[in-house]
């Protein structure tokens, strides 16, 4: 399941055309993505460590699950399909909100991406592509913060930025 495209798209997530992946990360291109965040019964989220080989943000730790829809694609199904080949999950997943991120990253890479935030609920411990994933970790959202606080560098740029927004996000939506 190599995704080597992804669907450069406009700040209204309109699609403009396919593009080789890397060259859009060479270029800056802003292009459509997903992240998935899985909790557990517990409140825990799913951290997943990126297999080091990644061509950017190798052994960084992350959210559960992150990829590129590709042509044709509806978000959700492609984020399912993802979690299922990356982690070995199967979960319902809500889309939450979205967000434009641009940042360098390593090798002369610029993530520019118009990012889809999904949540999904499992208490299955995961069975993860170790092509994909190095490790992975069930941990409570205090821990994560002060960990990102502590050691920002261990993390993804874009896990830096969804994480502090869906945990608000969150909180409000349970206090209505």
């Amino acid at each position: 399941m190599e995704r080597n495209t992804v669907l450069l798209v406009n700040e209204h997530d309109e699609e403009l055309m396919e593009m080789d992946k890397l060259d859009a990360h060479r270029q800056g291109l802003l292009h459509r993505a997903f992240s998935i965040f899985i909790f557990n019964n517990r409140g825990q989220l799913l951290l997943q460590q990126r297999a080091p080989h990644k061509y950017h943000g190798g052994s960084l730790w992350t959210n559960t699950c992150c990829s590129h829809p590709q042509l044709g694609e509806c978000v959700v199904d492609s984020a399912r399909q993802r979690l299922e080949f990356e982690m070995g999950l199967s979960a319902d997943l809500e889309q939450i909100y979205f967000f434009i991120y641009h940042s360098p990253v390593e090798n002369g890479l610029v993530e520019h991406e118009l990012d889809h935030v999904l949540v999904g609920f499992s208490d299955i411990s995961p069975q993860p592509n170790p092509d994909e994933v190095n490790d992975f970790k069930w941990m409570d959202p205090d821990e994560i913060e002060i960990w990102m606080l502590n050691r920002p560098q261990d993390f993804t740029v874009w896990f830096k930025e969804a994480f502090p927004v869906l945990m608000k996000t969150l909180s409000v939506k349970l206090l209505q």
